[in-house]
């Protein structure tokens, strides 16, 4: 449960001279297995699938009443499989296609890895030999056979209703009536003959079952109304299953309602509304303007926070689609389903703002003013509230056809965020921008496009600004639809239009940011013989206000994202109202995780397969319960400081005559990690994560020269590096900076037992973010981390006497085991010199 409050790295580092000194690569580490006792391990195992075989048989002839004629149906059984507390199950061992062997789904329960799988029970020999042959056969190596399978592996159990649960919400009572989704898996059969065997005997148990369903190439998905007590009466309907999750609200409930029935709902949401505070953090609309008189913005949008660059355009939203006030509702409250549909209070934790960005027709900005236009509506916003933190969200794009390289527009954003000397940093997030009329062209290929075709369009290749991609989960429509049509994207994966920067060229993204930064849900699509649509059930439900009395709509795409994005980041200031920006924007990053279908999407752990996985989703999805808060055996450090990149010393010869040297390094910081060593020793070989993540804003130097050494785009660089478990401190600062090496000698260097997962490419852009694995006395080794510079113009180009100016950074450490018992979060905070919780806001 996370509830406790992130930690403050309280210590001030030490500043120690630097001078770049090269690196050396990094090893793998092996995966952690737990002690075993082989023979007796592998038999206990062979037991419990020969217990569950027969558990099965006993369970089908006491339900052999409910039985749907399957002329030869294959037969599957499902298995439980769990690890010990803190280790993991080698998953990719599990899914072994050849055998017929299928992963279905995992989860980590307190701490414990949970997985079924699935087989034809004429398979199962098959199975038990794996396990037989571990406890009595050594491989080529020398080795048990197939030992990290099987080692990773404490219990084995038949599955019940309850193992295939894999919504984020806890699980319903049992008899709980509800709508279920219901995901089959689809190894060999027509997804037609396996739902209609699905749907016979789901209605044999009083199931009431959608005539539709979305099908995937390992997965169809339906809706099922009844309850998880009704679903494990049946065996062979449970085998059918790989995982059950509740039905979500859909929008066309509210969209198909007339404007009166639609103003009913409103008003009942409205009635509960608890308005935020006049100081409260906002999510600033850079748009069309937003329509104030709508009941649900109204509370969160005073008169005075309305704004436009221009006054003559006014204020309201002149947009026919009204998107500006679309996003407003996203950005108060992200998708209104889940408001809607609710008795509860709703408390607003923060507030809104807009800015019109752009002017009604028939006037328009001329594209080369774009930069100013931004900066004067940041600047206008910030005159009346200067104190307010606020999340600006810039969802109007132009083309791409800068293919990643800054733009005056993109420069500007970057320079609005920096905040020079005079102005205050930002935090400004963009959308990644949609792929236009081309999506709906017949010779459009999903995500062939996204990732060939359709790069991010300007001004989202900033590297300052967070620029949010889109996904989606949403796969289930109630909508009638003609045969044929079908959801594109699976649940997990890119929103159909959303632009990726895989399709800048190879040179462009060496030297360029990691874009998008984040993915947020933008909605899906479907689609028939090459034509396209969207609806409202697979859209995001939001405010509008319309002359005929439409108070809501539906909205999709990267615009959604970007504002659900500036949303998270109002709440997390809602709570650490001290955060800088660059903080704000690290723990979202921090917090982001890939699906399971990115990772299908582009499998492994090879560097250029994670490159690419990177460049089409950015980190993940960002989940907002980990950026606000640390759990017992999870703990997150923050640590917010500056440094002096860059110095120019003066040489006095023998004469007393003095000589500007060129700019050089300056320093590097050198935290102590306040890791609590004897506990970690203890814990040995316990499964520890640790992952780290610097933000800082550069400033531009956007002029179409060559980049090189000299005329980089980038004000400055930092980096960090993390204390390598076998060497010592001083070991470890003589790796880093010259100005440690004795007589000018290069030291030996130890290699990284540790295994990064992005290594070298996290060091794109001005946010770099990276992790590993390994155990608990690895960990207690890597004992301080070090974030020092790398080159860029205030050094490189000494006449516009940038050199001395200092970088703010935010530095945020995670560590964290899957095992829920350990307390990692008391044992850092029993640490007497160095922690301190962060005050949070209630």
């Amino acid at each position: 449960m996370r509830n406790k409050p992130h930690l403050h790295l309280e210590e001030i580092p030490d500043s120690v001279p630097y001078s770049y000194a090269g690196g050396v690569p990094v090893n793998a580490l092996p995966f952690q297995l737990p002690p075993r006792d082989r023979v007796p391990h592998g038999r206990a195992r062979a037991d419990e699938v020969r217990n569950a075989v027969a558990e099965s048989e006993r369970l089908r002839q006491e339900q052999a009443d409910l039985h749907v004629q399957d002329d030869g149906q294959i037969k599957y059984i499902t298995f439980t499989l769990r690890s010990d507390p803190g280790f993991q199950l080698r998953l990719e061992r599990l899914d072994r296609v050849r055998q017929k062997i299928r992963l279905l789904s995992s989860r980590v329960e307190n701490g414990i890895y949970v997985a079924t799988i699935s087989m034809p029970i004429n398979k199962v020999v098959g199975f038990l030999k794996l396990i037989e042959n571990y406890a009595r056969r050594d491989n080529s190596h020398g080795n048990a056979d197939n030992r990290e399978l099987i080692e990773s592996i404490s219990s084995i159990s038949l599955t019940v209703v309850q193992d295939l649960w894999s919504d984020s919400i806890p699980i319903p009572s049992l008899d709980a009536t509800l709508w279920l989704e219901v995901w089959l898996h689809q190894f060999n059969e027509q997804p037609e003959q396996n739902y209609q065997r699905f749907a016979q005997l789901a209605q044999m148990l009083g199931f009431q079952v959608t005539s539709r369903y979305v099908k995937f190439p390992e997965r169809l998905v339906t809706l099922a109304f009844g309850s998880l007590a009704q679903l494990s009466k049946s065996l062979d309907l449970l085998t059918l299953v790989a995982e059950v999750r509740k039905a979500k609200e859909l929008a066309s409930h509210y969209t198909q309602l007339s404007g009166r029935e639609q103003a009913d709902f409103v008003q009942h949401a409205a009635q509960r509304i608890i308005p935020p505070a006049r100081t409260a953090p906002a999510v600033c609309l850079l748009d069309t303007g937003v329509n104030r008189g709508h009941l649900l913005l109204a509370p969160a949008l005073e008169p005075s926070d309305l704004h436009a660059v221009d006054i003559q355009w006014g204020n309201s939203d002149h947009d026919p689609h009204q998107h500006g006030t679309t996003m407003a509702g996203i950005a108060l409250y992200g998708c209104l389903t889940t408001i809607l549909d609710s008795v509860d209070p709703i408390r607003l934790k923060h507030r809104l703002e807009s800015v019109k960005l752009i002017p009604p027709p028939p006037g328009e900005n001329s594209p080369d003013v774009y930069g100013a236009v931004t900066k004067e509506a940041t600047a206008r916003v910030e005159s009346v509230a200067p104190e307010r933190n606020r999340a600006y969200c810039l969802t109007i794009t132009t083309d791409d056809l800068d293919n990643g390289l800054p733009s005056q527009w993109s420069a500007a954003l970057d320079d609005c965020c920096h905040g020079g000397l005079e102005a205050i940093p930002k935090l400004v997030f963009v959308s990644a921008g949609n792929i236009g009329t081309e999506f709906f062209a017949s010779t459009y290929s999903y995500h062939d496009w996204n990732c060939q075709k359709a790069g991010i369009e300007e001004p989202a290749q900033a590297w300052n600004a967070v620029t949010v991609g889109a996904y989606t989960e949403k796969v289930i429509e109630r909508e009638t639809l003609q045969d044929g049509w079908q959801v594109i994207a699976e649940p997990g994966d890119l929103t159909p239009t959303s632009r990726t920067s895989l399709p800048w060229p190879p040179d462009n993204q060496k030297e360029w940011p990691i874009k998008p930064d984040i993915v947020m849900e933008g909605g899906n699509y479907i689609e028939k013989n090459g034509e396209r649509d969207n609806l409202d059930d697979l859209s995001l439900l939001t405010t509008c206000l319309k002359p005929t009395g439409q108070l809501l709509t539906t909205t999709r795409d990267t615009s959604p994202a970007a504002a659900s994005a500036a949303r998270m980041a109002a709440v997390i200031w809602s709570y650490y109202p001290q955060f800088w920006p660059e903080t704000v924007r690290a723990l979202m990053i921090h917090s982001a995780q890939w699906t399971p279908a990115m990772i299908r999407r582009f499998p492994g752990n090879n560097k250029s397969v994670i490159q690419k996985r990177l460049r089409c989703y950015g980190y993940g999805v960002p989940d907002l319960e980990k950026a606000l808060f640390s759990a017992q055996n999870a703990a997150t450090l923050i640590y917010q400081g500056e440094l002096q990149p860059y110095h120019r010393k003066v040489s006095v010869n023998a004469d007393g005559d003095t000589t500007e040297n060129p700019p050089s390094t300056n320093e590097m910081h050198l935290h102590a990690l306040p890791w609590p060593i004897e506990v970690l020793q203890q814990l040995g070989e316990l499964n520890i994560k640790m992952h780290v993540t610097l933000s800082y804003y550069i400033e531009s130097s956007p002029g179409r020269v060559v980049w090189g050494r000299k005329y980089r785009y980038q004000s400055h660089g930092l980096r960090f590096d993390l204390k390598r478990p076998t060497e010592s401190l001083q070991a470890f600062r003589r790796r880093l900076t010259k100005h440690e090496w004795e007589n000018g000698n290069r030291p030996s260097i130890v290699p990284d037992t540790r295994s990064w997962l992005i290594g070298e490419a996290r060091n794109h852009g001005s946010i770099h973010s990276d992790w590993w694995h390994g155990n608990a006395a690895t960990l207690a080794a890597s004992s301080h981390i070090a974030i020092y510079p790398v080159t860029g113009w205030w050094k490189e180009r000494p006449h516009l006497n940038k050199y001395n100016s200092k970088a703010r950074y935010s530095l945020v450490i995670t560590i964290e085991t899957p095992n829920a018992e350990i307390d990692l979060y008391g044992a850092i905070t029993a640490q007497p010199e160095v922690m301190t919780e962060i005050e949070v806001t209630s």
